[in-house]
């Protein structure tokens, strides 16, 4: 089999182009014409390699989580209405509107049309298809039902991306805060002050000490702004060294788990992706083994992963999944004794799911307590620095009134 690079003409003022497999040119050709499209240009791998490779490569790098879970929702809806993979793909791929998506869905039709399952073509794309939905989709080849399959990864999908943009909006307004402040801080600190302190520059007095103290600071971001912003690039550059090593990855996300209200918050955000990815697969039949090693790899804490590890040897061992669990500090005891009670009653899949569910409700709490406690506690910080300057510069003025009486 080859790869062709192609352009057609999908409708008489609308072109398209992508890849497509096939065992020669003239395949490709009827292949096209089979597809609905008018050829314009084919031509092979070996022709424009680098320009294939590219533009796969530009594929993946172009395409948003929300273009795949509404790939996802619209394929599952199709095979439910009877459609074979290659005629649903053929429609998603006439829909798509993101050009990124649209050559990813053609190139997956035509490998499934040269006799690749769903789920081996759409592992060609890690970047957009994570190995969790190819796993998914395996088990639905495997076992049949591929349409509900379909339909609960864009559950999950919609899930994910709901409890996203209940964070981001939960963090617009505080951090929208600190932006104004912060500009209003700099402004007041190079501008206002240096010139409302020049009427003072010929005064025989001693300033008071908050407004030395408020002029040495305005002084410094003047005149060695630049160092500031040296200093901050250079720890900048050094942090992500460190977190790009190992031994600093395990320390910052130990020092994570350690912080109270922060700590508390990475166990719950991290043991619910996990228990959510692993029972989705477990209701899915995918064997238990598999199952594990996916869902850990979902886990962003190092130390948490290091834990499931455990978890996974246990069980390859053929101790059950809540003994594994125990063996971790980490996991919290109602994850134990949850995983516990699904293994005795053969449900573990629904557990996980639960202690899921119940952890996405306790974040939203979380997040909504901190950002409560948040909004405050910045205003009166920012309030006190902004008190401050105005005090430092009004103190000269009293002091200047109370010589005149």
């Amino acid at each position: 089999m080859t790869k062709f690079i192609y352009k057609a003409k999908a409708s008489p003022s609308k072109k398209v182009e992508g890849v497509i497999i096939a065992d020669s040119r003239s395949s490709a050709i009827a292949k096209l014409s089979q597809m609905g499209y008018t050829p314009l240009a084919v031509s092979g791998e070996k022709e424009s390699s680098g320009k294939a490779s590219a533009q796969v490569i530009s594929f993946s790098s172009r395409i948003k989580s929300s273009d795949v879970t509404d790939f996802t929702r619209k394929l599952s809806d199709l095979l439910g209405s009877g459609f074979t993979v290659s005629r649903a793909l053929g429609a998603l791929s006439r829909q798509a509107r993101n050009k990124a998506i649209k050559g990813v869905i053609l190139d997956i039709l035509s490998r499934c049309d040269a006799g690749e399952s769903l789920s081996s073509a759409l592992g060609h794309y890690p970047k957009t298809f994570p190995q969790f939905y190819v796993s998914m989709v395996r088990a639905g080849e495997t076992g049949g039902g591929m349409e509900n399959i379909l339909k609960r990864l864009a559950d999950f999908g919609e899930a994910q991306a709901e409890n996203r943009a209940k964070i981001l909006s939960a963090l617009a307004y505080p951090v929208l805060m600190i932006i104004v402040g912060a500009v209003t801080i700099i402004v007041l600190m190079t501008f206002v002050i240096p010139k409302m302190m020049d009427m003072f520059s010929d005064m025989a007095q001693t300033l008071p000490l908050p407004t030395r103290m408020l002029l040495f600071i305005s002084d410094i971001l003047r005149n060695y702004w630049w160092a500031l912003m040296a200093v901050i690039i250079v720890a900048a550059v050094i942090f992500k060294k460190i977190c790009s090593s190992t031994e600093g990855r395990v320390a910052i996300d130990n020092l994570k788990l350690k912080i109270p209200l922060v700590g508390r918050f990475e166990t719950m955000s991290e043991t619910s992706r996990f228990a959510r990815t692993l029972g989705t697969l477990l209701h899915n039949g995918v064997p238990i083994l598999e199952s594990l090693k996916i869902a850990s790899d979902t886990i962003g804490n190092t130390m948490m992963r290091r834990n499931m590890a455990k978890a996974y040897e246990s069980v390859k061992e053929g101790s059950g999944l809540a003994k594994g669990l125990a063996m971790s500090a980490i996991i919290p005891e109602d994850v134990i004794s949850m995983a516990a009670l699904g293994e005795e009653s053969g449900s573990l899949d629904k557990s996980l799911l639960k202690i899921a569910e119940s952890y996405e409700r306790e974040m939203d709490r979380t997040v909504k307590m901190m950002m409560s406690l948040m909004e405050p506690a910045m205003i009166l910080v920012l309030g006190g620095i902004v008190g401050f300057i105005v005090i430092s510069m009004l103190l000269p003025i009293f002091e200047v009134n109370f010589l005149v009486r």
